[in-house]
């Protein structure tokens, strides 16, 4: 039996009124579905939470261990069942199939493909996403103050424009800057568009390279990297997936790799302007306790983002493809190796 959270002890003849799709709890009543509603027994309960992640890579792990480290923090018990798609869509509808029928308290979907899976298949509990970069466009929200439904989360939005700059600040006289991201991912589309615009304002020439899969990526990378005088990866979960071979083909042609967050600097990319994950997932996981213990509305409760972006170079890289970095980069990023 699904259990009814912050109003698990409320009167029966109010609750039906007041429910917000599988939360949980028990204890203490409360006739209102409010902030003030469950809070004095919240820490009692024990929450159980189905976490879909569409493929393993840094930044999506550090988002989950994010949203895992908010409960730990607020001292609330949960029991997490986590599963992966593997960078499979139809394997990511498959588990959203299986939560629908699960017990569960609230679900968090983790990058765009499994949103999207999990808003399809259930609408009866809260669902939280993290590491979505457009929301709207890929129709989890009607918008990103007034979500409408059982979904609301936490977006990736980067700083595009700040991201291409980089290519210039590291080369002056780059030309031309190649892009590899997933034809079938909503989120790099969206990035790709914004890349465009930034790389004209810029004077770079743009080269597109889409991929399927992460084992198309290698030989992609490799191919561009002869083509162009630096290589741009969005927040892409394919190519992501699979960054090692790009930061190969980028070493070995000696140019930069600029990529959409900071993890991917940690493994081997040049530099960002990003933010991090593992906060971005932490802001979720609050998100997620005040839907389940304080009465919030996933359809009332607006899309949140990270507003704190910050400049990551990774000195090794820069050491592999002979770059000097640029004193003031240096003196306002965080150095990575």
């Amino acid at each position: 039996m699904k259990r009814l959270p912050f109003i698990a002890a409320i009167a029966a003849g109010v609750a039906s009124s007041l429910i917000l799709a599988g939360c949980s709890g028990s204890g203490s009543a409360s006739s209102q579905a409010g902030e003030s509603g469950a809070s004095a027994h919240s820490k009692s309960a024990e929450y159980t939470i189905g976490i879909s992640q569409i493929t393993t890579h840094t930044a999506l792990d550090a988002a989950r261990e994010g949203f895992k480290k908010a409960f730990e923090e607020a001292g609330i018990s949960v029991k997490f069942t986590e599963e992966n798609a593997q960078g499979d869509q139809a394997t990511a509808t498959s588990i959203a199939s299986k939560f629908a029928e699960d017990d569960l308290d609230l679900v968090l979907a983790i990058a765009t493909p499994t949103a999207q899976a999990m808003s399809q298949a259930i609408s009866d509990t809260p669902i939280l996403f993290t590491a979505v970069t457009d929301p709207v466009s890929a129709q989890l929200v009607d918008s990103l103050d007034a979500p409408g439904a059982n979904i609301t989360g936490t977006t990736d939005m980067n700083p595009v424009a700040d991201q291409i700059e980089l290519v210039k600040k590291f080369a002056p006289d780059a030309a031309s800057v190649g892009i590899i991201y997933s034809s079938g991912e909503v989120n790099s589309e969206v990035q790709v568009d914004l890349a465009k615009k930034a790389a004209k304002e810029n004077g770079l020439t743009v080269v597109e390279t889409t991929v399927t899969n992460s084992a198309e990526v290698q030989q992609a990378a490799e191919d561009l990297a002869k083509k162009v005088d630096a290589i741009y990866v969005p927040t892409d979960n394919t190519v992501v997936s699979a960054l090692a071979s790009v930061v190969q083909a980028t070493e070995t042609a000696k140019i930069p790799l600029i990529s959409g967050e900071a993890e991917s600097v940690k493994d081997g990319a040049l530099a960002t302007y990003g933010i991090d994950y593992f906060t971005l997932g932490r802001q979720t996981g609050e998100m997620a306790i005040r839907i389940l213990t304080k009465g919030a509305d996933p359809a009332s409760t607006p899309v949140e983002a990270q507003e704190k972006t910050e400049l990551t170079i990774n000195e090794t890289t820069a050491q592999a493809i002979g770059l000097t970095i640029p004193e003031d980069l240096k003196a306002a990023a965080t150095l990575v190796h």
